[in-house]
């Protein structure tokens, strides 16, 4: 396949952010070869087919990942792909502890990936009626139950917008992590408006 165009918001992005750089730009590498689309969502390189996510990049203090969005469909033979958490139904990751390992399973890498792009262009779509809702996490549910401005905040938000701030709130394993972003996120809610809804106005200037 022909090597994609860098998106520039993710040299940006690359530019100041530090956590598993080094894993994180050769998995970059690796998508950029598989024909997808690069742009940054919810803060972090994502990959698309046709406007559809097909993978994200996500750095943590103890791995990186590759989040593959239908993950659930893939085939497995490697027994590389993890859930997200206890309730995650849909999305699976597969984990780096350093970029060596990047690079040692680098093919199984890109065949996972290609099997994830066969998936889209193939139509199957989740069955979001058989899928469970995304499960608030506590230190969440906790604060909308304390503050009722934030609950009336949180819940007046579009299912997508509501569905993205769930998911970033729930990626770290420690609860005092949990709750440093959801303080963060508070006056954004408050606000009315999404995660990436400030970037995308700066963007568009």
């Amino acid at each position: 396949m022909t090597k994609n165009r860098k998106n520039p918001d993710v040299d940006a992005y690359l530019s100041t952010e530090n956590t598993r750089q080094d894993e994180v730009k050769k998995l970059r590498s690796i998508l950029l070869d598989c024909g997808l689309t690069e742009e940054l969502k919810w803060g972090l390189p994502c990959y698309a087919l046709n406007k559809t996510n097909v993978v994200l990049i996500q750095g943590f203090k103890k791995y990186c990942a590759l989040l593959f969005f239908k993950g659930y469909m893939l085939k497995d033979p490697n027994r590389v792909l993890v859930k997200t958490g206890v309730n995650t139904r849909v999305g699976r990751q597969i984990r780096f502890n350093n970029a060596q390992e990047v690079v040692k399973l680098e093919p199984i890498v890109k065949a996972y990936i290609e099997q994830a792009i066969e998936v889209e262009k193939s139509g199957l779509t989740v069955d979001l009626e058989k899928q469970a809702a995304p499960k608030i996490p506590e230190e969440l549910q906790n604060k909308l139950d304390k503050n009722r401005a934030l609950k009336t905040a949180f819940f007046a938000l579009t299912p997508g917008r509501q569905r993205a701030y769930i998911f970033h709130f729930s990626q770290p394993k420690q609860s005092s992590t949990r709750e440093s972003r959801i303080e963060k996120f508070i006056p954004q809610i408050l606000k009315g408006k999404g995660m990436n809804d400030d970037y995308v106005m700066k963007k568009n200037k």
